[in-house]
């Protein structure tokens, strides 16, 4: 049985009454095919080594062989029942909580020292702002000297990156344990130095790396599937897989960054994944909840929260949330939201187009890489300083304490008591200004600071940021709302108060969608705030928002793939279906320009001169247009370079002499196998074979030596033809002797060579000079053939007065080069046997043009 049958043997297949069937399974079979390679290999291994005693060999097989076929054994039943993708998911899971709760440790810690300095310099108003500044002035600067000297791909966010990655671009250095290092040290400086900057982007990129760690040590888990993790040894060797992994990275990201699993996995697969697999959903839950698990647990092993829970918790009431009259200022929200995330994108954006126009200070901040960063965290923190402009826009609440207060229950605009009873709500009472005004100011002020933070050189997201500034937009139009209705809506004879703090969830989630155009923001602010109450306007307001926004921008992570030039295909948007009908051939370019393989050189200099694509593609020939590949237009310039450019032709020239100098040919055998050297005329092009005259077979004739500028690239040159036969030296020593006389009395009439020769009979007449002159006329110049472009019709005799030629410089004394020149090429035409013609009239040397 052949081989391609052998699987239907092994399988045993059976035709049965509708279809036909297998008696074994095909997984059966595709691990005992695996385990036979496997068994082959390691053959192979053991007859490469080198062998051993035999009493060392014994000595093992007693003592170990047992055992370790017992593990084996062991091993091989825990991964077939449990499966290799477990383990993996179960150790990523494991790894990335405990990163995202170390982070969160650390950058709590720091900011509680940063709040117990500024404390304790109270009376000491110069100090505290001394502090407010410096604390993360500091911390900001270590974070970019870091990412700059450690990895340079660890700055920003991650998931513009990541989702060229899944597109099947290879980006270099980018899932490294270098940038692992440099994005979790840079992040936690920047999370712990209270500056407008996210954490959920940077975290879907330290995921992402973990996932690649973590699939080169799965070899010891793996079974037959030895290789089904490694990534070797380019990054994208088997695609699929690498594919899957991310995804689930992705997911496990956004899961233990906020303890948020479902939308996390939800919001991976709209962010990063244009076509998402089914089978990667399982694993992408599996991981995100264990990590988010692990997360919560670990926050609670550490006291920072009595149980697992929200990590923002609201307490809103859940028998009558919101009033259908309330579903137009829901509704208002979610539209500003579309154009307040688009005003966004585009602020963000020409932010760095802007620096990038002015030359001069992209070049000075690209130099001294640690003032930009400076210099914004120096205007922030001065700006929020709580005793100055901070007091008027709660400059004192860090991001997190800045969420928890706006989804707070009060009504601020109402409350008359004591600020202090509010906790950290108490930032946004002021006893001179309006809480209307605050919360205005602070959305104005975050606005902007938000932009500008994002764009520093440092681990940083924008998820977060945009989060709080949705947050207070909501809250300020609740509040208005509060203002509005201040006794409540009327329902059922029972009147309900309107919840502010509703107000800000949904601003949240929809500003956010705007930005990332994502709707499973509204699913992460339920598991954010642990209650689906507000459901329904929450997904209103995020669908309005994303409508709006979608029209007027991209998101904000294709428009940092659009500032780095990355090299992804965008999508099209909602509003481009009428693109869906344009076809290949609408768009391609017909007029292709290539090569064919019997080109010549003048055909690629005239393509070359045609075009500027960088790659030609290379066909068989004009009429069949078979593909056969692509040539690199440096290449081809080379080529020509390297053929026909007038270092060529002189080195041609000067080989020639050479050669006729070592065997000269004075007309006398020197032998009677004597023959002339052999001459290379690539260069040189040739004149058509007349084979109906004999007579001028007696006189060859060479093409018209005219005289090029040096710097003026000749055209190119076909190759000489040659006849198959080899003429013996004394078949044209007559004519040798004869051109050389010619040459000799007619064009150098200086020269000082004795003449030993008698004069040519030319038996051309005056009537066909003029007609070859009007025939190759052009103006006042005459064009001949290659390898000699142009020969000026002026009148002088150019035999000895020739200036500037290629073949070298007439001289009285020593005689003229040119002639040498022309000689040669007449003998090399001769000793190809390839008859030629020349015309003389009046002292001139005339060929004719084709």
């Amino acid at each position: 049985m052949t081989r391609e049958a052998s699987p239907t043997k092994v399988l045993r297949y059976q035709q049965t009454l509708l279809y036909g069937q297998y008696t074994d399974q095909i997984t059966d079979f595709a691990e005992k095919e695996a385990a036979k390679l496997l068994d082959t290999n390691q053959a192979q291994k053991n007859n490469e080594r080198p062998l051993k005693r035999e009493s060392q060999v014994e000595i093992k097989e007693e003592r170990y062989s047992k055992c370790q076929d017992c593990a084996r054994r062991i091993q091989k039943y825990v991964t077939r029942k449990l499966g290799e993708d477990w383990i993996f998911l179960v150790l990523l899971g494991l790894v990335m909580a405990l990163v995202s709760w170390g982070m969160d440790y650390a950058s709590a810690k720091s900011l509680q020292a940063y709040k117990w300095m500024y404390r304790e310099l109270h009376p000491n108003v110069p100090l505290q702002y001394l502090v407010w500044v410096a604390y993360p002035l500091v911390l900001i600067l270590f974070a970019a000297i870091f990412c700059h000297l450690v990895s340079p791909q660890a700055v920003g966010s991650g998931i513009p990156e990541l989702k060229t990655i899944m597109r099947g671009v290879v980006l270099k250095e980018y899932l490294t344990l270098q940038a692992f290092v440099a994005k979790v040290v840079g992040l936690t400086a920047g999370l712990g130095s209270g500056m407008p900057v996210g954490k959920e982007g940077p975290f879907v990129h330290i995921a992402s790396i973990c996932a690649a760690v973590l699939s080169k040590f799965m070899s010891i888990f793996c079974g037959v599937y030895e290789h089904a993790f490694l990534w070797l040894p380019s990054l994208f060797q088997k695609v699929h897989r690498q594919l899957d992994l991310l995804v689930v990275a992705c997911s496990v990201g956004v899961g233990c960054c906020f303890g948020a699993l479902l939308g996390g996995v939800l919001f991976s697969i709209e962010v990063t994944s244009t076509y998402f697999a089914v089978r990667n959903y399982w694993r992408g839950f599996f991981a995100a909840t264990f990590s988010a698990f692990i997360f919560r647990v670990l926050a609670v092993w550490n006291k920072d929260a009595v149980t697992i829970t929200a990590l923002f918790r609201t307490n809103f009431r859940m028998d009558f949330p919101f009033d259908l009259q309330e579903l137009p200022a829901f509704a208002v929200i979610g539209i500003c939201s579309g154009f307040l995330g688009a005003f966004f994108v585009y602020i963000n954006r020409q932010v760095v187009l802007c620096i990038r126009r002015l030359t001069a200070l992209s070049q000075f901040l690209t130099k001294y890489f640690l003032i930009y960063p400076g210099f914004i965290t120096f205007l922030i923190a001065s700006l929020t300083f709580p005793p100055g402009f901070g007091q008027f826009m709660a400059g004192e609440l860090m991001p997190r304490e800045a969420i928890s207060s706006l989804f707070d229950n009060y009504t601020w605009a109402k409350y008359t008591g004591d600020p202090q009873i509010l906790g950290k709500s108490a930032a946004w009472i002021h006893p001179k200004v309006s809480v209307f005004i605050i919360i205005l100011l602070f959305f104005l002020m975050k606005f902007w600071m938000s932009v500008i933070a994002t764009t520093m050189p440092i681990p940083c997201g924008g998820f977060m940021p945009v989060f709080v500034l949705g947050a207070a937009f909501g809250r300020l139009i609740g509040e208005i709302m509060a203002s509005l209705f201040p006794e409540g809506i009327l329902f059922d004879g029972i009147v309900y108060k309107i919840l502010p703090g509703g107000y800000a969830v949904i601003g949240a989630a929809a500003l956010t969608g705007a930005v990332s155009h994502t709707v499973s923001t509204a699913v992460i602010c339920f598991e954010l705030t642990g209650q689906i109450s507000h459901i329904l306007p929450m997904m209103v307001a995020v669908i309005l928002a994303n409508m709006v926004a979608q029209s007027l921008q991209p998101s904000l992570y294709d428009s940092i793939i659009q500032v780095k030039k990355l090299p992804y295909l965008p999508d099209l948007g909602w509003n481009h279906i009428s693109k869906y009908n344009i076809f290949v051939e609408d768009i391609m370019v017909q007029d292709v320009k290539f090569v064919s393989s019997n080109c010549k050189y003048r055909d690629l200099q005239t393509l070359l001169q045609s075009t500027t694509v960088k790659t030609l593609p290379l066909v068989d020939s004009p009429e069949t247009m078979i593909l056969l590949g692509s040539v690199e237009r440096s290449d081809l310039q080379a080529l020509l370079q390297r053929h026909i450019s007038p270092e060529r032709r002189r080195c041609l020239k000067r080989q020639m002499q050479q050669k006729l100098a070592e065997a000269p040919y004075d007309g006398h055998s020197k032998g009677s196998g004597a023959m002339l050297p052999k001459l290379k005329h690539e260069s040189f092009v040739y004149v058509d074979e007349d084979d109906d005259t004999d007579e001028k077979a007696e006189q060859p004739q060479p093409p018209s030596p005219s005289p090029s500028h040096p710097e003026e690239p000749n055209g190119p040159t076909n190759p000489l033809k040659q006849t198959p036969e080899i003429l013996e030296p004394q078949q044209f020593s007559d004519s040798f002797q004869n051109l050389r006389q010619l040459f000799q009395q007619l064009l150098c009439p200086y020269s000082r060579r004795p003449e030993t020769q008698s004069a040519v009979q030319v038996r051309d007449t005056e009537s066909l000079a003029v007609a070859w002159r009007e025939k190759g006329c052009d103006g006042n110049r005459v064009y001949y053939p290659e390898p000699f472009s142009i020969w000026p019709n002026d009148g002088h005799t150019y035999g000895h007065e020739l200036r500037q030629c290629q073949w070298g410089t007439p001289s009285k004394e020593k005689g003229c080069d040119y002639c040498e020149g022309v000689y040669i090429l007449l003998m090399s035409h001769l000793c190809s046997g390839i008859k030629a013609s020349i015309m003389i009239e009046s002292g001139h040397l005339f060929f004719p043009s084709k």
